[in-house]
């Protein structure tokens, strides 16, 4: 079960994140507004159901598991069911943070420059993606600011 389960939010997360890439150039109307709904929150939505039946499916598996050490985290996520959990909780979080980069970059003054780079490093590397958009926000807005 862990392993199907696997596949099936791994599929659904990529298959959001293609989503967000496509409707990301595109221009507002219906078709973009309609993919980042789907994209961006419909399917994190459904990462989180799923990630709820993981941790009630899953609960107390691994006795000696916990957050107290990074002893007990290794040990919580030793287990399959445990580590299911905890991807789907990354790739619910790292949506939705696509989802705001998206949102953030087509707000009137931004520019959707910085998602070239950004989207795919936060699909693959979360908070560095993060990190690299709102670096590159700064630089973009200092620039301007320095050009008026």
């Amino acid at each position: 079960m862990p392993e199907s389960a696997f596949s099936i939010v791994s599929i659904a997360a990529m298959a959001a994140w293609l989503g967000l890439a496509v409707a990301a150039p595109l221009p507002a109307g219906r078709t973009r507004e309609n993919i980042l709904f789907v994209s961006g929150r419909v399917a994190p939505l459904l990462l989180c159901m799923a990630y709820v039946a993981f941790l009630a499916r899953y609960w107390g598996s691994t006795p000696g598991g916990g957050f107290q050490s990074l002893e007990a985290v290794q040990i919580l996520f030793a287990a399959p069911g445990k580590m299911l959990g905890a991807w789907t909780h990354f790739l619910a979080f790292d949506l939705l943070v696509g989802r705001w980069l998206v949102d953030d970059a087509s707000s009137e003054g931004n520019s959707r420059l910085p998602l070239v780079i950004a989207l795919p490093t936060t699909f693959l590397f979360g908070p560095l993606g993060l990190l690299l958009y709102l670096a590159s926000r700064a630089l973009l807005s200092a620039k301007r600011a320095r050009a008026q």
